[in-house]
């Protein structure tokens, strides 16, 4: 590699930050949607088992066709279930996100609306300093 070629440090130290504030951005990204409220009534652990549990019975006596549809039924609770257990520390990614998103969102041009638009709260952005403004 010629001189010419090689990366100055600054640059290697900017390409580190990018990638930094692009895993934040993803996490909290990844977060708000994983948190994000489903319509309808909200299912417990509680009350997944008790289907789990119904399930259990009603395999007995199931003909083939319902017996497959039973069992892929278990197996999308059993994962619901599984993701049930996780928590996602929010405050942690929220300050986060608040540390990077507007050095992240200058680089990328991305505009308060276009940050509204996948669910992040104005408060959020607001803390960020990112304002209605910062407009592209």
């Amino acid at each position: 590699m010629t001189e010419e070629q090689a990366m100055s440090v600054e640059h290697k130290a900017a390409l580190a930050k990018g990638r930094t504030e692009g895993r934040i951005v993803r996490e909290y990204l990844e977060g708000l949607r994983a948190t994000k409220p489903k319509r309808g009534r909200k299912r417990t652990p509680e009350t997944v088992q008790k289907r789990l549990d119904a399930i259990t019975g009603e395999l007995a006596d199931a003909n083939p066709m319902d017996e497959l549809l039973l069992i892929q039924e278990r197996r999308d609770l059993e994962a619901e279930l599984d993701t049930m257990s996780k928590t996602i520390d929010m405050t942690a990614r929220e300050n986060d996100f608040v540390t990077v998103a507007d050095s992240y969102s200058s680089r990328k041009n991305i505009s308060y609306a276009s940050w509204r638009d996948v669910g992040v709260p104005a408060s959020v952005l607001k803390r960020a300093g990112i304002s209605r403004s910062n407009q592209s």
